[in-house]
């Protein structure tokens, strides 16, 4: 596992804490980072190639998520999710994510469309580089920046917090078997429906693009809701 490539365009020492945050974030989403395995911020840090005192800060972060757990003088374990949890919050974001979708369609300006183009292909390259920690990241960036013209910031915070606790165990044998090109070939399926003025097309693809979360992408043996 190499976190390290996620650290490009750390500046300032408040975005290395955001970064490294949102990377380990990601790994935790992948399954880079395993579920109940105690991980050391040191450890972590010689990853980053960073001091253990922003990764420990990052991770404080992701214990107020709920996404670990400390354990005194150890570290931090990886909260592990039940199939339930996982199904439950997969039934809760059919709920939101597609509607809101399908209601960002109409009011999304032209001008805007070359940029969610870049954010889609983001999670293109990251899937052909075989990189779970980017996509993970990329795709969380495009859908809350589609979301973001919605105007609705309670929404973005509600979906951000559900993506956070969704575990995709499934990308590894995923991406070793070329499925995770063809699911990140979506992200641009999409927008070619955004782009049409197609809400409802678009909202039955988020429909699907979020089944594939509790199927192939979940590693288990569900499939599309």
């Amino acid at each position: 596992m190499s976190l390290a490539p996620e650290l490009r365009v750390i500046g300032r020492r408040e975005n290395l804490r955001d970064r490294i945050r949102d990377a380990l974030r990601a790994a935790i989403i992948s399954g880079e980072l395993e579920p109940g395995v105690v991980y050391s911020a040191p450890a972590l840090g010689a990853q980053f190639g960073v001091s253990a005192t922003p990764v420990r800060e990052a991770m404080l972060d992701l214990v107020k998520e709920g996404l670990i757990v400390p354990h005194p003088n150890k570290g931090f374990r990886v909260t592990e999710m039940s199939e339930e949890d996982l199904d439950n919050l997969a039934a809760v974001r059919l709920l939101i994510e597609p509607p809101a979708v399908r209601e960002t369609v109409p009011v999304i300006p032209e001008a805007d469309f070359p940029h969610l183009r870049e954010l889609a292909q983001d999670i293109v390259d990251a899937a052909e580089l075989g990189d779970l920690v980017a996509y993970v990241e990329a795709d969380h960036v495009f859908h809350l920046t589609l979301l973001g013209h919605t105007g609705n910031r309670f929404l973005l915070d509600v979906v951000s917090d559900l993506r956070a606790r969704t575990r995709l165990l499934g990308l590894t044998p995923l991406l070793r078997g070329g499925g995770l090109a063809r699911s990140a070939a979506e992200h641009h399926e999409l927008l070619d429906l955004v782009e049409a003025r197609d809400p409802v097309g678009a909202e039955l693809l988020m429909h699907r693009h979020i089944g594939h979360v509790r199927g192939l992408w979940a590693g288990g043996a569900k499939g599309t809701p």
